[in-house]
């Protein structure tokens, strides 16, 4: 009776989510719906085309966490996010766990330590879905509470199919969201944030430095490093203590904070995206 119910639920649900297509609460049903099949605390949905800044479709934060959540995300720290980087196009469609999208050493680079930790969130579970256009949507089901459980994310599998056809029709053609001009004085976002690895003390660094640089705070240890670059690990330590050196910082804390600083001397922050059709 209880599995009947619940499958009345769901049938009800989706039907809300279809019948909401092209509306404004299109993505708020399409999370009561997921909630029907497994319950969560929050729900973010974000649109990614390759190194824009991304665009919040609809998030049901509260005014102080979605400052953590959506706003500092934007500023910058998106650059290092797992569910960012597995998102760009060309992007296979699929649920995915942040930890099965992380480096090695995700959990203690500076990015969870300074800032994913401020979200409170126990897990977090992606619906990656290339919407076309080099544009892909990631929705996120997030808990504070506690672990999705291996039967709970295998519910959410199921459900993927019906969630990727839905969102790939919402939101079809969201290329023009990022095409359309957001602030005229100054560079745009996409350009300020296109190589900002690279400029990132470009004056002091050497390319091969900017590029251990960049896998430094993404997470991944020296032996990944140097398998991604063609070096040895022991070349990348090597590396790590000429940028410390060069960069005057002494930990991986205090390189993140540098980066972070010249993110937002670039005005980073000052950009404020319009948000998309939900």
């Amino acid at each position: 009776m209880a599995a009947r119910s619940q499958m009345s639920d769901w049938v009800r649900a989706s039907a809300n989510v279809v019948s909401a297509l092209g509306k404004t609460h299109f993505a708020a049903n399409l999370a009561a719906a997921m909630r029907v099949t497994v319950p969560f605390e929050f729900m973010v949905i974000f649109a990614y085309h390759r190194t824009h800044r991304p665009i919040d479709i609809y998030d049901d934060f509260s005014t102080k966490k979605r400052k953590v959540m959506v706003d500092d995300y934007q500023a910058g720290p998106y650059l290092l996010d797992p569910f960012y980087l597995h998102s760009l196009a060309p992007t296979k469609s699929r649920v995915a766990r942040l930890r099965d999208l992380a480096p090695d050493r995700f959990y203690q680079a500076e990015y969870f330590r300074n800032y994913y930790v401020q979200t409170g969130l126990a897990e977090e579970v992606g619906f990656i879905i290339d919407v076309g256009d080099h544009v892909s949507v990631v929705i996120s089901a997030m808990r504070e509470s506690k672990m999705f459980s291996a039967r709970e994310f295998r519910d959410l599998e199921v459900i993927f199919p019906f969630v990727e056809a839905t969102a790939q029709r919402q939101w079809s053609g969201r290329i023009t969201a990022f095409s359309a001009p957001r602030n005229t004085k100054g560079p745009s976002a996409p350009h300020l944030i296109e190589d900002a690895f690279q400029r990132f003390a470009r004056n002091l660094l050497t390319p091969r430095e900017a590029e251990v640089v960049e896998y430094i705070l993404k997470g991944h240890s020296a032996d990944a490093t140097g398998r991604a670059l063609g070096i040895a690990s022991g070349t990348v330590r090597i590396h790590r203590r000429n940028i410390y050196a060069k960069l005057r910082v002494s930990s991986q804390g205090e390189l993140f904070s540098r980066f972070m600083t010249s993110l937002s001397s670039s005005k980073l922050t000052d950009f404020r995206d319009n948000k998309l059709l939900d």
